[in-house]
Protein backbone atom coordinates (compact mmCIF):
# COMPACT_ATOMS: atom_id res chain seq x y z
CA UNK A 1 0.00 0.00 0.00
CA UNK A 2 1.47 3.51 -1.33
CA UNK A 3 2.20 6.13 1.51
CA UNK A 4 1.19 9.72 1.07
CA UNK A 5 2.76 13.04 2.51
CA UNK A 6 1.15 15.95 3.56
CA UNK A 7 2.57 18.53 1.18
CA UNK A 8 2.12 21.45 3.54
CA UNK A 9 3.45 19.87 7.03
CA UNK A 10 5.67 16.66 6.28
CA UNK A 11 3.21 14.10 8.00
CA UNK A 12 3.40 10.68 6.46
CA UNK A 13 0.22 8.62 6.36
CA UNK A 14 0.39 5.12 5.97
CA UNK A 15 -1.68 2.64 6.10
CA UNK A 16 -0.18 0.28 7.81
CA UNK A 17 -0.77 2.31 10.73
CA UNK A 18 -4.10 3.97 10.02
CA UNK A 19 -5.14 7.35 12.48
CA UNK A 20 -6.36 6.27 15.40
CA UNK A 21 -6.55 9.28 16.72
CA UNK A 22 -8.98 9.97 14.07
CA UNK A 23 -10.33 6.80 14.09
CA UNK A 24 -8.68 4.96 11.01
CA UNK A 25 -7.97 1.46 11.20
CA UNK A 26 -4.63 -0.04 10.49
CA UNK A 27 -4.74 -1.15 6.86
CA UNK A 28 -6.75 1.76 5.51
CA UNK A 29 -5.81 2.69 1.97
CA UNK A 30 -5.77 6.56 1.54
CA UNK A 31 -7.81 5.92 -1.19
CA UNK A 32 -10.39 4.65 1.18
CA UNK A 33 -9.94 7.82 3.70
CA UNK A 34 -13.93 9.76 4.32
CA UNK A 35 -13.49 13.22 1.94
CA UNK A 36 -13.37 15.06 5.21
CA UNK A 37 -10.47 12.94 6.48
CA UNK A 38 -8.01 15.91 7.07
CA UNK A 39 -4.31 15.79 8.28
CA UNK A 40 -4.03 15.12 12.08
CA UNK A 41 -1.22 17.69 12.49
CA UNK A 42 -1.89 20.13 10.65
CA UNK A 43 -5.57 19.71 9.29
CA UNK A 44 -4.77 19.76 5.69
CA UNK A 45 -7.17 18.18 3.69
CA UNK A 46 -6.49 14.81 1.46
CA UNK A 47 -5.64 17.02 -1.86
CA UNK A 48 -2.67 18.83 0.05
CA UNK A 49 -1.65 14.96 0.24
CA UNK A 50 1.37 13.42 -2.15
CA UNK A 51 2.15 9.76 -2.95
CA UNK A 52 5.44 9.45 -1.52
Amino acid sequence: MDRYVCSVCGYVYDPAEGDLEGDIEPGTRFEDLPDDWTCPVCGAEKDQFEKE
